[in-house]
């Protein structure tokens, strides 16, 4: 029986099928094979192309290249094996030569094709991938490098994902250099004990605290330079008036030898760095507890901050975890105690990680396995929650910390808990509540901010967003609608009556306008008459013009519409302005 044996090449380009011409004789002539593939001439005498098809766009490119990272068969490529290479005979037997095994069962399990992946397919996939441009002749070299390294691009950034509401990467980071910091300071903090203890031993035995001690180190410098005034600085780094006398009398007694400049000034740098170091231990600390709080809540609630951030670390992230089951989730960190424990046929290990929480230290004998076990239970609950939820809360994280609570005193005392059902009704009922108002709060930045930007649109730098100013603007807009109605209902009369009150509305439509601007300019004239007449009499008058023309604005206001009233009220308007300007003029 004859074979054929067919080459399947993916580029970045497309798919390409190549044929290999007397295939019995080149698989055993594998060394010749190996030494033509450097020589294009050579090889092409023993691989021809049979069929080439180009990806559709970038995004077509990138789906068929996960479906071959991913070991399945696209259905792009599907339909060109389909259509491009031939079944086998009786007589002839094809062969299908792929580069990954992966991708080779899934064509052989869906088309039915035997395929092959070492052997002489792989130098001939060498000659091939050196060669490729030239078989194809619309495809250069440099349109080539350029699918590959846009194509390349795409899958990085696809496999990279990065999810901005789930930010676990940074919880890995920073725990990672939070274990390496404390191993960091512990080291260092030795070091600056050891060295300063030649000079002042004593000061060992009385402040056992490391960053204190750097503190002290870098303070006191020269003991025999120890003064009083600095009793109350030595006291706030100790917090301990014995302490500090201790201090004291065992710098008048030390057993230390003299110290040189230069070397105290290296004792006191390294002590500085060290102090430095410690204090952004503790702001990565308080960052740590800001993530946690809102990429994992609940698992934060429950166990504590470092432990759960542990947790995803070694999980690798918080998807990974919320996958694990309670069993791994219990015994997460020691795995090398299991396989030793498998491997020796000895007991395998009770818990993990979780050991480094409160509730199993708190935990009897009998109990530490217990509690590890229903401890782990719950921390996959809280982890799934955390990663599923929209809105993330620690309401059902502090419920499953207070079972955990009631379960230990049931181990310590039989007092039964409350049932799983009714402390879960009431969890969830609370967390609908939190997440409802947190949705109202970001609804309100949400307009708060809509309002700031179009104060800034607008140009207003003084626009403020309080809800009191909006209340106040549509009180001050109302009054003004109520005076237009009563505009349209005068306009109903009859014409004569429209023009013997024509000169009235108009003053009040004018007055209405402008009464900011009269009452500046009123009291601008007042002022000036005080300083040149110097009498009260003036103020009186102006206070009595003001209650004569708010009465006369009322009663144009509220007039009845008969004709007769309306011409009184505007003769006796006018009778008034002329005295009160008069009055003015003398």
């Amino acid at each position: 029986m004859s074979k054929l044996l067919f080459i399947l090449f993916e580029h970045a380009a497309g798919y390409s099928l190549f044929s290999v011409k007397e295939f019995d004789e080149v698989a055993t002539l594998l060394p010749q094979v190996e030494s033509s593939v450097t020589d294009i001439s050579k090889f092409q005498s023993v691989v021809k192309l049979n069929a080439f098809q180009a990806f559709r766009n970038g995004p077509n490119s990138l789906d068929n290249i996960n479906a071959i990272a991913a070991g399945e068969l696209h259905p792009d490529l599907q339909s060109f094996l389909e259509k491009e290479v031939p079944k086998s005979k009786k007589k002839v037997q094809v062969i299908l030569g792929v580069g990954d095994a992966k991708i080779g069962a899934a064509i052989s399990d869906t088309l039915g094709l035997s395929c092959q992946h070492t052997g002489v397919v792989v130098e001939l996939m060498r000659g091939i991938r050196q060669h490729f441009s030239s078989f194809i002749k619309a495809l250069t070299e440099t349109s080539a490098g350029k699918a590959q390294l846009g194509l390349g691009h795409s899958y990085s950034r696809d496999k990279v994902k990065f999810n901005v509401n789930r930010v676990d990467n940074m919880i890995i980071q920073s725990i990672s250099l939070l274990d390496q910091l404390d191993k960091d300071i512990n080291t260092f903090s030795m070091r600056i004990r050891e060295w300063y203890s030649y000079h002042f031993p004593e000061l060992v035995k009385i402040v056992n605290d490391n960053y204190m001690y750097a503190r002290l180190a870098n303070l006191i410098g020269d003991r025999t330079k120890l003064t009083s005034d600095m009793e109350e600085a030595i006291e706030e780094i100790v917090m301990d008036s014995a302490k500090v006398k201790a201090i004291f009398d065992a710098s008048k007694s030390s057993m230390g030898f003299d110290i040189g400049a230069i070397d105290l000034i290296s004792i006191q740098t390294f002590c500085r760095r060290v102090i430095s170091l410690t204090e952004y231990r503790k702001s990565l600390a308080e960052y740590l507890t800001s993530k946690m709080s809102s990429v994992a809540p609940n698992l934060a609630a429950l166990i504590g901050e470092q432990v759960g951030a542990r947790l995803i670390s070694h999980a690798g992230s918080l998807t990974n975890l919320a996958k694990y089951p309670a069993s791994t989730v219990q015994i997460l960190g020691a795995e090398k105690a299991l396989f030793r424990a498998l491997k020796t046929r000895g007991n395998t290990p009770k818990y993990g990680l979780i050991f480094h929480s409160t509730f199993i230290g708190r935990a009897g004998p009998k109990n530490k396995g217990r509690i590890s076990r229903y401890l782990a239970n719950k921390c996959s609950i809280a982890s799934r929650i955390d990663n599923f939820s929209d809105i993330p809360t620690s309401v059902i994280g502090e419920h499953l910390k207070q079972q955990v609570e009631d379960r230990l005193k049931f181990y310590e005392t039989g007092e039964t808990p409350a049932k799983n059902l009714d402390v879960m009704r009431q969890a969830v009922s609370e967390a609908d509540n939190a997440k409802g108002e947190a949705l109202k709060a970001q609804k309100k930045l949400a307009k708060r901010e809509k309002k700031r930007k179009l104060a800034e649109m607008n140009g207003d730098p003084n626009a403020t967003l309080d809800t009191t100013n909006g209340e106040m603007e549509v009180d001050s807009e109302q009054p003004e609608r109520k005076k237009k109605k009563k505009k349209k209902d005068k306009g109903d009369l009859d014409q004569s009556v429209a023009t013997s009150e024509g000169d009235v509305t108009m003053e009040e439509t004018t007055s209405d306008k402008k009464s900011k601007k009269k009452k500046k300019e009123a009291e601008e004239e007042g002022q000036e008459n005080e300083i040149e007449n110097g009498d009260d009499s003036v103020v009186k008058k102006k206070k009595k013009k003001e209650k004569e023309a708010d009465e006369a604005a009322n009663e144009t206001s509220g007039m009845d519409t008969s004709l007769n009233v309306t011409t009184e009220e505007a003769d006796a308007s006018a009778k008034k302005s002329k005295k009160k300007k008069k009055k003015s003029q003398m």
